[in-house]
Protein backbone atom coordinates (compact mmCIF):
# COMPACT_ATOMS: atom_id res chain seq x y z
CA UNK A 1 0.00 0.00 0.00
CA UNK A 2 2.03 3.34 -1.18
CA UNK A 3 1.24 6.77 0.90
CA UNK A 4 0.56 9.78 -0.53
CA UNK A 5 2.52 12.37 1.91
CA UNK A 6 1.45 16.11 0.95
CA UNK A 7 3.01 18.55 3.11
CA UNK A 8 2.55 22.17 3.35
CA UNK A 9 4.41 25.03 5.05
CA UNK A 10 2.23 27.37 7.14
CA UNK A 11 2.81 30.41 9.53
CA UNK A 12 5.38 30.41 12.35
CA UNK A 13 2.84 30.53 15.10
CA UNK A 14 0.16 27.86 13.52
CA UNK A 15 -0.39 25.12 14.65
CA UNK A 16 0.02 21.03 12.82
CA UNK A 17 -3.18 19.36 11.61
CA UNK A 18 -3.82 17.03 8.47
CA UNK A 19 -6.21 15.62 7.00
CA UNK A 20 -6.82 12.50 4.66
CA UNK A 21 -8.72 11.99 1.82
CA UNK A 22 -10.71 9.21 2.87
CA UNK A 23 -12.02 11.50 5.67
CA UNK A 24 -12.84 14.84 3.85
CA UNK A 25 -14.62 16.75 6.51
CA UNK A 26 -12.09 15.55 9.76
CA UNK A 27 -9.19 17.45 11.00
CA UNK A 28 -6.49 15.48 13.09
CA UNK A 29 -4.29 17.72 15.51
CA UNK A 30 -3.19 14.85 17.54
CA UNK A 31 -0.14 12.72 15.03
CA UNK A 32 -0.76 9.67 17.11
CA UNK A 33 -4.03 9.42 15.72
CA UNK A 34 -2.93 10.41 12.17
CA UNK A 35 -0.89 7.31 13.02
CA UNK A 36 -3.57 4.70 13.93
CA UNK A 37 -5.66 6.11 11.33
CA UNK A 38 -3.04 5.11 8.23
CA UNK A 39 -2.81 1.66 10.07
CA UNK A 40 -6.86 1.19 10.07
CA UNK A 41 -6.85 2.23 6.26
CA UNK A 42 -4.15 -0.12 5.53
CA UNK A 43 -6.22 -2.31 7.29
CA UNK A 44 -8.80 -1.94 5.57
CA UNK A 45 -7.34 -1.87 2.28
CA UNK A 46 -5.37 -4.76 2.48
CA UNK A 47 -6.49 -6.90 5.28
CA UNK A 48 -4.84 -7.71 8.79
CA UNK A 49 -2.68 -10.71 7.40
CA UNK A 50 -0.01 -8.67 5.38
CA UNK A 51 -2.28 -8.31 2.30
CA UNK A 52 -1.82 -5.90 -0.57
CA UNK A 53 -3.22 -2.99 -2.31
CA UNK A 54 -2.89 -0.61 -5.36
CA UNK A 55 -4.93 1.78 -3.47
CA UNK A 56 -2.75 4.60 -1.82
CA UNK A 57 -3.62 6.53 1.21
CA UNK A 58 -3.58 10.29 0.74
CA UNK A 59 -2.30 12.05 3.56
CA UNK A 60 -1.81 16.27 3.59
CA UNK A 61 0.43 17.56 6.41
CA UNK A 62 -0.17 21.28 7.24
CA UNK A 63 2.68 22.73 9.69
CA UNK A 64 5.51 25.38 10.19
CA UNK A 65 7.99 22.75 10.75
CA UNK A 66 7.83 21.24 7.54
CA UNK A 67 8.86 22.20 3.61
CA UNK A 68 6.35 21.85 1.18
CA UNK A 69 6.86 18.90 -0.55
CA UNK A 70 4.78 15.64 -2.08
CA UNK A 71 6.19 12.61 -1.32
CA UNK A 72 4.97 8.76 -2.36
CA UNK A 73 6.05 6.21 0.62
CA UNK A 74 5.99 3.21 -1.19
CA UNK A 75 6.21 -0.80 0.04
CA UNK A 76 9.51 -2.26 0.44
CA UNK A 77 10.07 -5.47 -2.65
CA UNK A 78 8.92 -8.85 -0.52
CA UNK A 79 10.57 -11.75 -1.80
CA UNK A 80 9.03 -14.09 -0.52
CA UNK A 81 5.14 -14.01 0.24
CA UNK A 82 3.59 -14.27 3.97
CA UNK A 83 -0.11 -14.50 5.15
CA UNK A 84 -2.60 -13.06 2.57
CA UNK A 85 0.01 -12.61 0.29
CA UNK A 86 -0.32 -13.27 -3.71
CA UNK A 87 2.32 -15.49 -4.37
CA UNK A 88 3.57 -12.78 -7.59
CA UNK A 89 4.17 -10.47 -4.59
CA UNK A 90 7.10 -9.78 -5.45
CA UNK A 91 6.14 -8.96 -8.99
CA UNK A 92 3.28 -7.04 -7.99
CA UNK A 93 5.16 -4.84 -5.66
CA UNK A 94 7.90 -4.14 -8.55
CA UNK A 95 5.54 -3.05 -11.15
CA UNK A 96 3.83 -1.23 -8.48
CA UNK A 97 6.76 0.65 -7.69
CA UNK A 98 7.91 0.91 -11.39
CA UNK A 99 4.62 2.67 -12.41
CA UNK A 100 5.55 5.30 -9.70
CA UNK A 101 9.62 5.98 -10.45
CA UNK A 102 9.14 5.58 -14.28
CA UNK A 103 7.87 9.40 -14.28
CA UNK A 104 10.22 10.99 -15.82
CA UNK A 105 9.37 14.18 -13.51
CA UNK A 106 9.66 12.68 -10.40
CA UNK A 107 12.46 12.13 -7.75
CA UNK A 108 13.50 8.64 -6.57
CA UNK A 109 14.58 8.43 -2.85
CA UNK A 110 16.55 5.37 -2.86
CA UNK A 111 16.59 3.78 0.96
CA UNK A 112 19.37 1.42 2.14
CA UNK A 113 19.73 0.14 5.67
CA UNK A 114 23.21 1.15 6.59
CA UNK A 115 23.48 -2.49 8.18
CA UNK A 116 23.05 -4.32 4.88
CA UNK A 117 25.27 -4.47 2.18
CA UNK A 118 24.62 -1.59 -0.41
CA UNK A 119 25.52 -3.45 -3.31
CA UNK A 120 22.75 -5.57 -3.20
CA UNK A 121 20.38 -2.49 -2.55
CA UNK A 122 17.03 -3.40 -4.22
CA UNK A 123 16.16 -0.08 -4.03
CA UNK A 124 18.70 1.30 -6.34
CA UNK A 125 19.00 -0.96 -8.61
CA UNK A 126 15.47 -0.44 -9.68
CA UNK A 127 16.50 3.06 -8.87
CA UNK A 128 19.32 2.75 -11.66
CA UNK A 129 16.68 0.74 -13.96
CA UNK A 130 14.54 3.84 -14.73
CA UNK A 131 17.16 6.41 -14.18
CA UNK A 132 20.61 5.16 -15.43
CA UNK A 133 22.21 8.55 -15.35
CA UNK A 134 21.24 9.16 -11.78
CA UNK A 135 19.82 12.20 -12.37
CA UNK A 136 16.82 12.50 -10.47
CA UNK A 137 18.16 9.27 -7.76
CA UNK A 138 19.12 10.68 -3.96
CA UNK A 139 20.28 7.79 -1.89
CA UNK A 140 19.43 7.67 2.05
CA UNK A 141 20.88 5.37 4.46
CA UNK A 142 19.10 4.62 7.78
CA UNK A 143 19.52 2.73 11.23
CA UNK A 144 23.07 4.22 11.10
CA UNK A 145 23.02 3.62 15.28
CA UNK A 146 22.57 -0.29 14.52
CA UNK A 147 25.84 -1.43 13.03
CA UNK A 148 27.82 -3.61 14.47
CA UNK A 149 30.41 -2.24 16.36
CA UNK A 150 33.79 -0.95 15.23
CA UNK A 151 32.13 -0.64 11.94
CA UNK A 152 30.66 2.24 10.41
CA UNK A 153 29.06 3.76 7.16
CA UNK A 154 31.64 6.85 6.41
CA UNK A 155 32.51 5.06 2.95
CA UNK A 156 29.31 4.44 2.03
CA UNK A 157 28.18 7.68 2.93
CA UNK A 158 31.23 9.14 1.25
CA UNK A 159 30.23 7.63 -1.96
CA UNK A 160 32.82 5.11 -2.20
CA UNK A 161 31.02 1.96 -2.50
CA UNK A 162 28.72 3.00 -4.69
CA UNK A 163 28.89 6.56 -5.82
CA UNK A 164 25.07 8.29 -6.58
CA UNK A 165 24.92 11.75 -8.73
CA UNK A 166 23.00 13.77 -6.05
CA UNK A 167 24.34 12.39 -3.16
CA UNK A 168 23.79 10.14 0.13
CA UNK A 169 22.75 11.48 3.17
CA UNK A 170 22.40 9.48 6.58
CA UNK A 171 19.43 9.94 9.33
CA UNK A 172 18.68 7.63 12.18
CA UNK A 173 15.20 7.23 12.53
CA UNK A 174 12.96 6.21 15.68
CA UNK A 175 13.33 2.86 16.96
CA UNK A 176 10.13 0.91 17.78
CA UNK A 177 10.96 1.60 21.22
CA UNK A 178 10.85 5.21 20.57
CA UNK A 179 7.53 4.96 19.09
CA UNK A 180 6.28 3.12 21.84
CA UNK A 181 7.07 5.41 24.52
CA UNK A 182 6.09 8.10 22.31
CA UNK A 183 9.19 10.12 21.65
CA UNK A 184 8.78 13.50 19.97
CA UNK A 185 10.09 13.91 16.46
CA UNK A 186 11.43 17.03 17.98
CA UNK A 187 13.39 14.65 20.76
CA UNK A 188 14.15 12.36 18.22
CA UNK A 189 15.67 14.97 15.94
CA UNK A 190 17.64 16.31 18.42
CA UNK A 191 19.25 12.83 19.32
CA UNK A 192 19.84 11.81 15.56
CA UNK A 193 22.04 15.29 15.52
CA UNK A 194 23.81 14.54 18.73
CA UNK A 195 24.36 10.78 17.78
CA UNK A 196 25.60 12.37 14.02
CA UNK A 197 27.78 14.47 15.83
CA UNK A 198 29.59 11.67 18.32
CA UNK A 199 30.39 9.14 15.72
CA UNK A 200 30.19 11.25 12.00
CA UNK A 201 31.48 15.27 13.10
CA UNK A 202 32.68 15.26 9.65
CA UNK A 203 29.55 14.44 7.93
CA UNK A 204 27.33 15.98 10.56
CA UNK A 205 26.13 19.14 8.88
CA UNK A 206 25.26 16.98 5.93
CA UNK A 207 23.37 14.57 7.13
CA UNK A 208 20.40 13.87 9.00
CA UNK A 209 16.57 14.38 8.41
CA UNK A 210 16.11 18.04 8.73
CA UNK A 211 19.56 18.03 6.21
CA UNK A 212 17.43 15.95 4.14
CA UNK A 213 14.28 17.56 4.02
CA UNK A 214 15.94 20.85 2.60
CA UNK A 215 17.37 18.53 0.22
CA UNK A 216 15.05 17.15 -1.23
CA UNK A 217 13.06 20.74 -1.35
CA UNK A 218 16.09 22.40 -3.15
CA UNK A 219 16.34 19.23 -5.71
CA UNK A 220 12.50 19.39 -5.84
CA UNK A 221 13.09 23.30 -7.10
CA UNK A 222 15.78 22.96 -9.33
CA UNK A 223 14.38 19.82 -11.18
CA UNK A 224 10.58 21.69 -11.71
CA UNK A 225 12.79 24.63 -13.09
CA UNK A 226 14.31 22.04 -15.68
CA UNK A 227 10.87 20.37 -16.47
CA UNK A 228 8.72 23.46 -16.91
CA UNK A 229 10.09 23.73 -20.24
CA UNK A 230 9.23 20.86 -21.79
CA UNK A 231 5.53 20.59 -19.65
CA UNK A 232 4.93 23.84 -20.48
CA UNK A 233 5.19 23.20 -24.60
CA UNK A 234 3.32 19.62 -23.78
CA UNK A 235 0.34 21.87 -21.92
CA UNK A 236 0.36 24.25 -25.39
CA UNK A 237 0.12 21.30 -27.47
CA UNK A 238 -2.24 20.28 -25.60
CA UNK A 239 -4.37 22.98 -24.88
CA UNK A 240 -4.50 23.82 -28.86
CA UNK A 241 -5.13 20.01 -29.73
CA UNK A 242 -8.25 19.98 -27.49
CA UNK A 243 -9.53 23.72 -28.26
CA UNK A 244 -9.70 22.06 -31.72
CA UNK A 245 -11.41 19.53 -31.08
CA UNK A 246 -14.17 21.84 -28.84
CA UNK A 247 -14.55 23.76 -32.11
CA UNK A 248 -15.24 21.22 -34.04
CA UNK A 249 -18.33 20.45 -31.75
CA UNK A 250 -20.23 23.46 -32.65
CA UNK A 251 -21.57 26.59 -30.67
CA UNK A 252 -23.38 25.66 -27.38
CA UNK A 253 -26.99 24.81 -28.30
CA UNK A 254 -29.19 27.17 -26.88
CA UNK A 255 -32.91 25.91 -28.58
CA UNK A 256 -32.56 22.08 -28.10
CA UNK A 257 -35.98 21.63 -29.82
CA UNK A 258 -34.73 23.97 -33.05
CA UNK A 259 -31.60 21.91 -32.88
CA UNK A 260 -33.19 18.36 -32.96
CA UNK A 261 -35.63 19.85 -35.84
CA UNK A 262 -32.62 20.86 -38.16
CA UNK A 263 -30.51 17.73 -37.27
CA UNK A 264 -33.99 15.44 -38.55
CA UNK A 265 -34.14 17.69 -41.59
CA UNK A 266 -30.86 17.36 -42.39
CA UNK A 267 -30.75 13.51 -42.18
CA UNK A 268 -33.73 13.13 -43.95
CA UNK A 269 -32.53 15.65 -47.26
CA UNK A 270 -29.09 13.49 -46.96
CA UNK A 271 -31.09 10.01 -46.89
CA UNK A 272 -33.22 11.21 -49.90
CA UNK A 273 -29.94 12.46 -51.44
CA UNK A 274 -28.46 8.55 -51.15
CA UNK A 275 -31.16 6.74 -52.50
CA UNK A 276 -31.28 9.08 -55.43
CA UNK A 277 -27.75 9.97 -55.92
CA UNK A 278 -27.10 13.27 -55.98
CA UNK A 279 -25.43 13.11 -52.60
CA UNK A 280 -22.31 15.14 -52.39
CA UNK A 281 -19.76 12.53 -51.88
CA UNK A 282 -20.51 9.66 -54.09
CA UNK A 283 -19.07 6.56 -52.85
CA UNK A 284 -16.55 4.82 -55.83
CA UNK A 285 -15.79 1.20 -53.91
CA UNK A 286 -19.12 -0.17 -53.81
CA UNK A 287 -22.90 0.41 -54.79
CA UNK A 288 -25.19 2.17 -51.93
CA UNK A 289 -27.92 3.99 -51.67
CA UNK A 290 -30.91 3.95 -54.70
CA UNK A 291 -28.44 1.76 -56.49
CA UNK A 292 -27.62 -0.32 -54.05
CA UNK A 293 -31.47 -0.65 -53.93
CA UNK A 294 -32.16 -0.78 -57.55
CA UNK A 295 -29.56 -3.76 -57.98
CA UNK A 296 -30.81 -6.30 -54.99
CA UNK A 297 -34.23 -5.37 -56.62
CA UNK A 298 -33.54 -6.21 -60.20
CA UNK A 299 -30.98 -8.42 -59.14
CA UNK A 300 -30.88 -10.53 -56.31
CA UNK A 301 -34.57 -10.38 -55.50
CA UNK A 302 -35.21 -11.36 -59.18
CA UNK A 303 -32.96 -14.38 -59.43
CA UNK A 304 -33.98 -15.23 -55.85
CA UNK A 305 -37.80 -15.32 -57.43
CA UNK A 306 -36.46 -17.26 -60.60
CA UNK A 307 -35.34 -20.30 -58.27
CA UNK A 308 -38.83 -20.89 -56.42
CA UNK A 309 -41.24 -23.26 -58.02
CA UNK A 310 -44.58 -21.93 -57.62
CA UNK A 311 -46.48 -25.13 -58.09
CA UNK A 312 -43.89 -27.28 -55.68
CA UNK A 313 -45.93 -29.48 -53.69
CA UNK A 314 -49.59 -28.68 -55.65
CA UNK A 315 -51.45 -31.01 -58.12
CA UNK A 316 -53.34 -29.97 -61.05
CA UNK A 317 -56.36 -30.69 -59.38
CA UNK A 318 -55.37 -28.43 -55.80
CA UNK A 319 -54.89 -25.31 -59.08
CA UNK A 320 -58.26 -25.77 -60.61
CA UNK A 321 -59.51 -25.71 -56.87
CA UNK A 322 -57.82 -22.40 -56.27
CA UNK A 323 -58.86 -20.52 -59.52
CA UNK A 324 -62.53 -21.76 -59.02
CA UNK A 325 -62.24 -21.10 -55.56
CA UNK A 326 -60.95 -17.29 -56.63
CA UNK A 327 -63.19 -16.45 -59.39
CA UNK A 328 -66.52 -17.42 -56.92
CA UNK A 329 -66.51 -13.57 -55.83
CA UNK A 330 -66.29 -12.17 -59.87
CA UNK A 331 -69.24 -14.59 -60.66
CA UNK A 332 -71.24 -13.72 -56.96
CA UNK A 333 -71.09 -9.77 -58.06
CA UNK A 334 -72.41 -10.37 -61.39
CA UNK A 335 -75.26 -12.91 -60.13
CA UNK A 336 -76.08 -9.31 -57.58
CA UNK A 337 -76.08 -7.23 -60.52
CA UNK A 338 -78.33 -9.26 -62.74
CA UNK A 339 -80.84 -9.23 -59.87
CA UNK A 340 -80.55 -5.65 -59.12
Amino acid sequence: LSLFLSLFFQGIKTEEWGTFLHCKNQVFTDFDEIRQEIEKETERCTGANKGISAEPIHLKIFSPHVLSLTLVDLPGVTKVPVGDQPDDIEQQVREMILSYISNPNCLILSITAANTDMATSEALKLARDVDPEGRRTLAVVTKLDLMDAGTDAMDVLLGRVIPVKLGIIGVVNRSQHDINTQKSMAQAMQDEQSFLQRHYPSLASRSGSRFLARTLSRLLMHHIRDCLPELKTRVTVLTAQYQGLLGSCGQPVQDQSATMLQIVTKFATEYCSTIEGTARHIETSELCGGARMCYIFHETFGRTLESIDPLSGLTTLDVLTAIRNATVTSHTAAIHCCVD
